[in-house]
């Protein structure tokens, strides 16, 4: 939809060109120059593509995943990131089945988090052959010394030449605790410079970052084109450092996003996934609908 509103845009920009008199025109070449950096301003700072982490919701897929994307797809994600619920990242269904399903209803199965570290070889080969883009390890908790997070760098490349083997890229997800220092350093920075980049992408979850008072901005301005995915999660506003619990509706917390996501997007990140854990005065469903609003309006 955003290919063609982009397309009548650029038609009108060209049927104005041909009304203007000819003493007021420049040269061929510079007036196609001029209309494309037109076009481009007009266009630029929007997402066309963004989607949802079903953990979001994941209540309501526990109880029926069918319908529950379905809900999701209604209000205007084009994208999905799984989770494994209990019933697979396929929820019961084969790769196959679960990629017709999604893709039926217009949505992207761009990646899933689940236990990289086991099965890698079937996960991988399985997801590949629907095209899905990454599978993403959520989460290995704190670790005790650097050299225990080096060593988990080392699990990184080894789950990330499997996927690349098979066809897909593997990820990592984090939390506060890898942007919290440990022996005078930031473990996230020790394993983005152990991990080889040809094997092993990132997913920044920008509100665990800035709930421990990373930077986000700054990290994908120093390591460019590592962190390829992102969770676009908001923070109440007043909330003290280290409150993980305090997710909230995209537009009503303390983040810029308009700001973030512009160097996010300038740095090399692709896939943007929205994600809410916390539901005061509203329900899963109802927030992922608002976020989807905040996420189809969103101008940078």
């Amino acid at each position: 939809m955003n290919n063609r509103r982009k397309f009548i845009k650029l038609g009108a920009f060209v049927a104005a060109g041909a009304f203007v008199p000819l003493q007021f025109c420049t040269s061929p070449r510079r007036e196609s120059e001029d209309l494309e950096e037109s076009v481009a301003e007009s266009v630029k700072g929007t997402l066309s593509d963004f989607g949802i982490q079903l953990y979001s919701v994941k209540e309501d897929m526990a109880v029926d995943a069918r319908s529950t994307i379905e809900k999701i797809a209604s209000y205007g994600y084009t994208q999905i990131e799984g989770f494994d619920g209990g019933k697979g990242i396929f929820w019961g269904m084969d790769n196959k089945e679960f990629k017709s399903f999604t893709g039926d209803l217009g949505l992207d199965f761009v990646a899933s988090h689940c236990n990289v570290f086991q099965n890698t070889a079937q996960l991988a080969e399985e997801a590949a052959a629907i095209n899905m883009k990454y599978l993403i390890s959520p989460w290995i908790g704190p670790q005790k010394s650097i050299d225990e997070y080096k060593k988990q760098a080392d699990r990184f490349n080894e789950a990330g030449k499997i996927c690349k083997d098979a066809g897909i890229r593997f990820a990592y997800h984090n939390h506060g605790y890898t942007f919290e220092e440990l022996e005078g350093k930031i473990p996230h920075d020790v394993l983005l410079e152990n991990t080889d980049p040809d094997l092993v992408d990132f997913e920044l979850d920008i509100f665990w970052a800035i709930n421990v008072g990373a930077d986000p901005k700054a990290y994908f301005e120093k390591y460019k084109n590592r962190f390829k995915l992102g969770h676009v999660k908001d923070r109440e506003h007043g909330t003290p450092l280290g409150k993980g619990d305090a997710s909230t509706v995209l537009g009503t917390g303390d983040i810029d996003y308009p700001s973030v996501l512009r160097s996010a997007k300038d740095n090399g990140m692709e896939y943007f996934i929205v994600e809410q854990e916390k539901f005061e005065g509203t329900n899963p469903l109802d927030a992922a609908q608002k976020n989807a609003e905040f996420m189809k309006n969103l101008s940078f």
